[in-house]
C-alpha cells in the first residue's frame, strides 16, 4: 500500500499494518458466514473439472451441475450415516476403555517407580485419559460438523458458483482485458488450488483407506472413525497426521496391549512417510510454492482466524494470497519471502545475468 502524498514511508507502513489488523479482525468476526462460503468456493473449484468435461461433451450446464451435486451429496450422506453410528457406539464404550486404562496404569506405575521414575497413578491417568483425548477430538470433529449444519447454504452456493463458472472467465477477460495481470493471476490461483485439492484429496483418501484396512487387520475397534480422522487431518499440514495417530495408538494400547499399539504406530509412521513425504511431493510436482515455515505459520494463523476449517484450508488460502501479491510490483517482495529458497535463488541468478 502506497502512502498518500506528503505522508512519510514509516507512516505508510503503520497504516498498512493497521489495515491488516482491521481486515483480520473483520474476517474473524465474519467467520460464521465466511467459512461456509469459502468451503463452497473450494468445493466448487475442486469439482469443476468434471463439469467442464461434461460441457465439452455437449451436456447442458444445468444437467452437469445437477449430476455433480447429486454425487457429492450422496457421498456426504453415506459418510455421515456410517460415521454417526460408529461415534455413538464409541461414546458408549468410553467407560469400559477408562477401566482398562486404570488397570493398565496400576500395572505400569510400579515398574516405572522401580526404575526410579517418580510418578503416581493419578498423574499418569491424567496424561493418558481416553475420555479427555476423545473429548478433544470430538470437539474438533463437532466444530467441523458444525460447518456442515449449513449444508443447504453450502450446496446452494456451490450450485450457483458452478452455474457461473463457465462464463466467469469470459466476463473477467471482458472486464480486465485478455492480457491483464489480474486475469492471469486469477487463472493461476484457480489452477493452483484445483491442482492442490485434487492431489491432496487423493492422497488423503489413500491415507484414510490404508489406515482403515490396517486397523481392521490388527483388530482395533472402530477403524472407520480412525480412517475418517486420518483422511480429514491429512489436509492439516505438518501436525495433522500426528493428531490423527495419537487416539488410535492410545486405543490400541488400552484394547490390545503394548505390542499391537507399537504395530499401529509403525502403520501410521510408514503410511504418512510413504504417502506424505515420498508419493505426494512427486505427484504435486513443483509443490505449493510456499516455504515450510510459511506453511506452518499459515496453519497457526488461519486456524486462529477461522478455526479447524481454516487449518484445513490454510495452504490453498496462503497460495491464493501469495499469487495475488505476485501480481503487483510493489508487493512482489512479500511473495518472494513467502516462497521457498530455490525460487529466491533462481531470481538472484536471473538478476545476475
Amino acid at each position: 500500500m502506497q502512502p498518500p502524498p506528503g505522508v512519510p514511508a514509516r507512516a505508510g507502513i503503520l497504516i498498512s499494518m493497521a489495515c491488516f489488523v482491521v481486515v483480520v479482525k473483520g474476517i474473524q468476526a465474519a467467520s460464521p458466514v465466511l467459512v461456509p462460503f469459502l468451503l463452497s468456493v473450494f468445493i466448487a473449484v475442486a469439482v469443476s473439472p468434471p463439469m467442464f468435461w461434461m460441457e465439452k461433451k455437449k451436456i447442458p450446464t444445468g444437467l452437469a451441475v445437477l449430476a455433480i451435486v447429486l454425487v457429492v451429496l450422496m457421498l456426504f450422506l453415506l459418510l455421515v450415516n456410517i460415521i454417526t453410528g460408529a461415534i455413538e457406539e464409541f461414546t458408549r464404550s468410553i467407560p469400559a476403555y477408562q477401566q482398562r486404562m486404570e488397570a493398565l496404569v496400576s500395572n505400569v506405575v510400579p515398574l516405572l517407580q522401580g526404575w526410579h521414575i517418580d510418578i503416581t497413578s493419578e498423574t499418569l491417568l491424567n496424561v493418558l485419559n481416553p475420555g479427555r483425548m476423545m473429548a478433544f477430538l470430538g470437539g474438533l470433529l463437532s466444530r467441523l460438523g458444525g460447518v456442515f449444519t449449513n449444508t443447504f447454504f453450502i450446496v446452494l452456493t456451490v450450485i450457483f458458483i458452478l452455474m457461473e463458472a463457465s462464463g466467469f472467465s469470459v466476463k473477467l477477460q471482458a472486464a480486465l482485458g485478455n492480457g491483464n495481470a489480474s486475469h492471469k493471476g486469477f487463472h493461476r490461483i484457480t489452477e493452483g488450488i484445483r491442482h492442490y485439492l485434487a492431489i491432496k484429496s487423493a492422497t488423503s483418501l489413500t491415507t484414510g483407506g490404508v489406515i482403515y484396512l490396517g486397523l481392521t487387520v490388527f483388530g482395533v475397534d472402530f477403524p472407520a472413525i480412525w480412517g475418517l480422522i486420518a483422511f480429514i487431518f491429512n489436509f492439516v499440514p505438518n501436525i495433522g497426521s500426528i493428531i490423527a495417530a495419537v487416539p488410535a495408538i492410545l486405543l490400541a494400547t488400552v484394547q490390545l496391549g503394548g505390542m499391537k499399539a507399537l504395530m499401529v504406530a509403525i502403520l501410521y509412521l510408514i503410511t504418512n512417510v510413504t504417502i506424505g513425504n515420498l508419493i505426494e511431493p512427486r505427484v504435486m510436482g513443483s509443490g505449493v510454492g510456499l516455504s515450510a515455515l510459511v506453511v506452518f505459520l499459515s496453519l497457526a494463523f488461519w486456524g486462529w482466524v477461522m478455526g479447524p476449517v481454516g487449518m484445513i484450508l490454510s495452504v490453498p488460502l496462503t497460495m491464493a494470497l501469495k499469487i495475488s501479491l505476485e501480481a503487483r510490483e510493489e508487493t512482489r517482495w512479500i511473495a518472494i519471502l513467502l516462497g521457498p529458497e530455490k525460487v529466491a535463488r533462481n531470481i538472484l541468478k536471473e538478476t545476475a545475468q
